[in-house]
C-alpha cells in the first residue's frame, strides 16, 4: 500500500507548483469563501478577517511589549527575537529529565484542581464528568500538539482526559501552562464537550457534533477567564495568555494571505516568526496545515470574537 502511495504522488509532482493558497485553482476564491462560512459559520470576507487579523496582533503586540517593558525587558529589539529570548530563559524551563516531566503533569493536576474549586459564583451549570491529566503516548508525542483534549466516554465510564506533550519541555515554558490547562480542560474544552454529552433535552446525534468555531472559540474566550477570575498571579503567567491568542490572530492573516491575497509559503512563515516566539520548524509545521486545510485555523479567534 506504502509503494502504490509514492508512486501516486510521484504521479502528482510534475503537476505541482510553488503558489502556496487556494487562489490558485479553478473557482478558488469561490472555494475559500465557502471554506470560511464552514470553519467560522460568519458571512465574513477574507479582506474583512485580514484587517481583524492584523488589527488584534496590534493590539496584542502591544500589551505584551507593556508588560515587558514594566519587567525590565528591552522593547526596541526586534519582537520575534524578544519573544524568543524570553522563551528561552531558564527560569521558565523544566529539565528535560523523568522527574521534570513528572513534575510537569503535577503542576497541571494542581491548576485544574484550584480552577475547579473556585467557579460555583461563576457557573451555574458544570458537568457531571471529570478530567484527568495524563502524558501523550511517547509513540505519537513527537508529531502531536503540545496539549489535547478528549471528551469522556458517552456512557459515563471514563473522565475527560487532558494530554500534555513532554517530548520538548522547552516547547511549553512554564508561563504557558495556566492559559493551556483552561484552553484544553476547564473551563474550556471539558466543560463544553462534557455538557453537550450531558445534555438530556439533545438527541443523541447533536451530543457528538463539532463545529471548530463554537468548540476553539469558546476554549480561546476561557482562557481570559483566568485573568477576571485572579489567577493569572504574575505578569509573565498574563503574558503566556497573550501569546497564545497573538498565536490564533496570526492565524487569520496568514490563513488570508495565502488563500486571498497571493502571499507564498515563505512570506506566512516569515510573518509568523516576526509575531511570536514559536521555533521555525513549529511555525513552518504551522503554516504548511493552513495551506493543506483552508479556513479551518480561522475558527478560533472568529470564533472567540
Amino acid at each position: 500500500a506504502y509503494v502504490l502511495l509514492i508512486a501516486y504522488f510521484e504521479e502528482l509532482k510534475p503537476k505541482t507548483d510553488s503558489k502556496s493558497g487556494v487562489w490558485k485553482l479553478p473557482d478558488g476564491d469561490e472555494y475559500y469563501q465557502f471554506t470560511l462560512q464552514m470553519f467560522t459559520t460568519s458571512e465574513m470576507s477574507p479582506d474583512e478577517i485580514h484587517a481583524t487579523g492584523l488589527a488584534e496582533v496590534e493590539r496584542i503586540q502591544s500589551e505584551i511589549l507593556k508588560i515587558l517593558k514594566d519587567e525590565g525587558y528591552d522593547e526596541s529589539l526586534p519582537f520575534g527575537e524578544l519573544l524568543k529570548g524570553l522563551s528561552e530563559e531558564e527560569r521558565f524551563l523544566y529539565p528535560e529529565t523523568d522527574e521534570g516531566r513528572e513534575q510537569v503533569l503535577e503542576d497541571y493536576r494542581a491548576i485544574i484542581a484550584e480552577i475547579s474549586g473556585g467557579l460555583d459564583d461563576w457557573f451555574s451549570v458544570q458537568p457531571q464528568a471529570g478530567v484527568e491529566v495524563e502524558r501523550i503516548p511517547e509513540f505519537k508525542e513527537k508529531t502531536s500538539p503540545g496539549a489535547y483534549y478528549n471528551g469522556p466516554a458517552m456512557d459515563g465510564s471514563r473522565p475527560g482526559i487532558f494530554y500534555a506533550n513532554l517530548y520538548d519541555l522547552k516547547a511549553t515554558p512554564k508561563y504557558d501552562m495556566r492559559t493551556l490547562a483552561y484552553h484544553e480542560a476547564i473551563p474550556g474544552h471539558h466543560f463544553q464537550i462534557s455538557l453537550q454529552q450531558e445534555n438530556k433535552n439533545l438527541p443523541s446525534f447533536r451530543k457528538d457534533l463539532f463545529y471548530s468555531a463554537f468548540s476553539e472559540g469558546w476554549a480561546l474566550y476561557t482562557e481570559s477567564l483566568g485573568k477576571e477570575l485572579g489567577l493569572y498571579r504574575d505578569p509573565y503567567q498574563y503574558f503566556g495568555m497573550l501569546s497564545m491568542e497573538m498565536h490564533r490572530a496570526i492565524r487569520l492573516v496568514v490563513d488570508t494571505g495565502m488563500h486571498s491575497k497571493g502571499w507564498t509559503r515563505e512570506e506566512a512563515i516569515q510573518y509568523s516568526l516576526d509575531n511570536e516566539a514559536a521555533s521555525e520548524e513549529s511555525i513552518i509545521s504551522e503554516i504548511e496545515r493552513y495551506m493543506a486545510t483552508p479556513g479551518q485555523a480561522l475558527s478560533y479567534k472568529i470564533g472567540q470574537i
